[in-house]
């Protein structure tokens, strides 16, 4: 569905919602980025530590979908406006009590189960995020630059976590070990829920979405939006799995779980990985408007192709070149996987939000994109450390995408093209 809002009138909403996915995806991949750190925080330290925070990462991911479910529902009948409001409080809350958090060192394993307890918190909110500020953005774009806007949520989203991994890489390289572990771990969490108090402010300006006044005038809200997306919109659910599915394994085992890799493998540094993983953050926010903007030029399909055919292709020779080669090898493929990464979750966050009609869009989003999100993006930098602990074969996290890529490339082969046709 063609965005209706007139986009003069909602400009201002619309930066808003693209520009607020920067904290939500600062607070979000902080976590992954801090592994290193948490683990001897929280988890004792040690050889099994890592994979453990990296598991609790995966718990917590799970939330994401039911998350998703229960926000998309609001949003679908109340309103994309109060939806992102109320997901960014949670948001909010749950960071900054995790900056406050006892360490293992003051109250033993509570600590960890209170760390993964907030993390649930951070994961359900986000499940309300990400989706409702997609579906904002794309209903209230001009059907010419519907890719191109819409892909700014990821940009932004990417600023996010360049912000995150700077933080990150700042506050370790900037104190003792002992500092960091007894209080500058701190630091970048009371940062993030800073932002995310601020964003709320920013939020509660923004006009509702143009496409859900629309339902409201005509009276098509959805009763059900769960029902509603399962019973019309099937197929489109099937296919936003599909397209999140390769766009969440390349995102999170492509860029989030670089450091704790690079830095397992012994390749280099803590701080040395931050900085790499800063770099390939850059690399992102380059990309992705460009091939948002390719998007709108030449069509949702042949992007989803060439981004698919890239990944079977390139990051399995990227992680054994990581493995085994020099700093300067590994800056190069942390960006080549980057880009990989960037231009997929460029071309996704609208080909996926194009999958559905305006009602019971978001939860559509929620049970495709989402669900996917959950198994391929929280589960799978868990599964890759354990099958490289297990095997100690570095090209493990580049097979991964590669099979990925292959299951979903007969969907995108049959799929329609979803770009509006050009105005004459």
């Amino acid at each position: 569905m063609p965005g209706t809002g007139d986009p003069k009138v909602h400009r201002r909403s619309i930066a808003i919602a693209a520009l607020s996915t920067v904290v939500e995806w600062y607070d979000f991949t902080l976590y992954l980025y801090f592994s290193t750190v948490l683990s001897r925080v929280f988890f004792g330290g040690g050889a099994a530590s890592l994979a453990t925070t990296l598991g609790g990462f995966a718990v917590a991911y799970l939330m994401r979908p039911v998350g998703a479910v229960v926000f998309g529902h609001f949003g679908d009948r109340h309103g994309r406006r109060p939806m992102l409001l109320a997901s960014m409080i949670m948001m909010s809350v749950a960071m900054l009590l995790t900056g406050l958090l006892p360490t293992e060192a003051q109250i033993g394993p509570l600590a960890a189960w209170l760390l993964i307890l907030l993390r649930c918190v951070m994961g359900f909110s986000v499940g309300g995020e990400y989706t409702g500020v997609v579906a904002y953005l794309l209903e209230s774009a001009p059907n010419s630059r519907r890719g191109l806007i819409a892909s700014s949520a990821a940009a932004a989203s990417e600023v996010g976590a360049l912000l995150a991994v700077a933080v990150s890489a700042f506050t370790v390289s900037s104190m003792s070990n002992t500092d960091l572990e007894t209080w500058g771990w701190r630091i970048p969490f009371l940062v993030g829920a800073a932002l995310a108090g601020v964003v709320w402010v920013a939020r509660s300006t923004m006009k509702e979405s143009p496409d859900f006044e629309r339902q409201q005038a005509q009276g098509t809200v959805p009763h059900s939006p769960l029902r509603h997306a399962l019973s019309r919109q099937r197929s489109g659910v099937i296919r936003a799995f599909a397209i999140s599915a390769l766009g969440s394994i390349t995102y999170y085992v492509g860029i989030t779980y670089f450091p704790a890799f690079v830095t397992s493998v012994g390749s280099t540094t803590e701080a040395q990985a931050l900085w790499l993983s800063t770099i390939a953050a850059v690399a992102v926010i380059i990309i992705t408007p460009v091939v948002g903007h390719l998007s709108d030029r030449v069509g949702r399909k042949p992007v989803l192709l060439a981004v698919t055919g890239m990944s079977i292709v390139l990051p399995m020779l990227m992680f054994s070149l990581i493995a085994t080669g020099s700093i300067g090898v590994a800056l190069f493929a942390a960006v080549v996987l980057a880009l990989v990464a960037g231009a997929m979750s460029a071309v996704g966050a609208v080909a996926t939000a194009e999958q559905f009609s305006g009602e019971a869009r978001v939860s559509g989003l929620a049970l495709g994109a989402t669900g996917a999100t959950a198994i391929f993006g929280g589960l799978t930098p868990y599964l890759a450390q354990v099958l490289i602990d297990d095997t100690g074969r570095h090209e493990i996290p580049g097979f991964m995408i590669a099979v990925v890529a292959l299951c979903v490339l007969p969907v995108f082969l049959t799929m329609r093209e979803t770009r509006p046709p050009p105005t004459l």
